[in-house]
């Protein structure tokens, strides 16, 4: 994603994570600033921490952590989030990955999939205005050929970025429209091609279908395509979000996922037990609705905003 400087991001990653680190963070603390560690206050900590969402594995492990930090009474607030924030990364930084549609392979084909409002087609939107920006063809199509508020959001995103715009009429062919883009995108140099798809789970074995599909005829013209499958996942459903990776994950040959809507939630910790439910890696988060709000996942900036650290 872009080149903003770190320091901005992180503020405003700080910023769009303080619900989640004031929930995390508040009880934590105050329970080792005021006494030593001991047995009854590790067992707090976990209840907190699985109040946060982080998942029972995980906050067992990161009780582990603490047990073998043996705080004492002189321990003080920093102390404690420092020792959070890296209990918290340790659980991350495995499932940590890049996005680089760049990188390699043109035109590089990104599929977009996850349920309708989990904020996917701005994820992609925001993804082509960044590829844009760096001098790159993108192509963007509307695969959600039931939804025509979806095609009209994408085509303000196409404009906007610069990008050039597919679409078909209601009700086509999904397949047909993914098959056409792609050979028209190969033939003109096309640098990207971001295919955004139906997230309609009232069908789910449908919609399946229709994503399998969608992967068949690509692969007709690339065996290698799409060469990234993202899984956008939004946070304020909370633990909710690890039913859907479930229901994307293992039929859709997901690749990366993307965590919007993290400004949204106090339980930004989910995305812990998500990552680790994952056989994808995070690599992307979003907190706000501008361009910039979208970046790389970094699991130690992330632990330390979660935490409620500023630096």
């Amino acid at each position: 994603m872009s080149d903003t400087p770190k320091k901005g991001w992180f503020q405003r990653l700080s910023e769009g994570l303080s619900r989640s680190s004031k929930q995390m963070t508040e009880q934590v603390v105050s329970t080792f600033v005021k006494e030593p560690l001991s047995e009854e206050a590790l067992e707090r900590l976990e209840e907190h921490l699985i109040e946060s969402d982080l998942g029972p594995a995980a906050s067992a492990r990161i009780v582990e952590r603490f047990r073998a930090l043996r705080f004492g009474k002189e321990s003080d607030e920093r102390e404690v989030k420092e020792a959070l924030a890296e209990a918290v990364a340790q659980e991350l930084l495995p499932r940590q990955a890049k996005f680089d549609p760049l990188g390699g392979t043109k035109p590089y084909v990104v599929l977009f999939v996850g349920v309708n409002g989990s904020g996917k087609t701005t994820t992609l939107g925001k993804i082509a205005s960044d590829l844009t920006a760096k001098g790159a063809k993108v192509m963007i199509v509307a695969g959600d050929t039931f939804r025509a508020a979806a095609r009209e959001q994408l085509k303000v995103w196409a404009d906007r970025a610069g990008a050039h715009f597919e679409s078909r009429r209601d009700g086509a062919d999904a397949a047909g429209l993914a098959f056409d883009a792609y050979t028209k995108a190969k033939a003109e140099g096309f640098d990207v091609v971001l295919i955004d798809t139906a997230g309609r789970l009232q069908n789910k074995s449908t919609l399946m279908d229709e994503l399998l599909k969608i992967v068949r005829v690509l692969k007709k013209v690339d065996a290698d395509a799409p060469h990234e499958t993202l899984l956008v996942l939004d946070a304020t459903v909370g633990r909710n979000a690890l039913e859907q990776e479930k229901i994307f994950g293992r039929t859709a040959y997901v690749s990366g996922v993307v965590m919007t809507k993290l400004d949204g939630t106090a339980r930004g910790g989910v995305l812990i037990p998500v990552a680790q439910a994952s056989d994808a890696p995070i690599k992307l988060i979003g907190v706000g609705e501008g361009v910039e709000d979208l970046q790389d996942f970094d699991a130690r900036a992330f632990s330390r905003s979660l935490v409620g650290l500023e630096d």
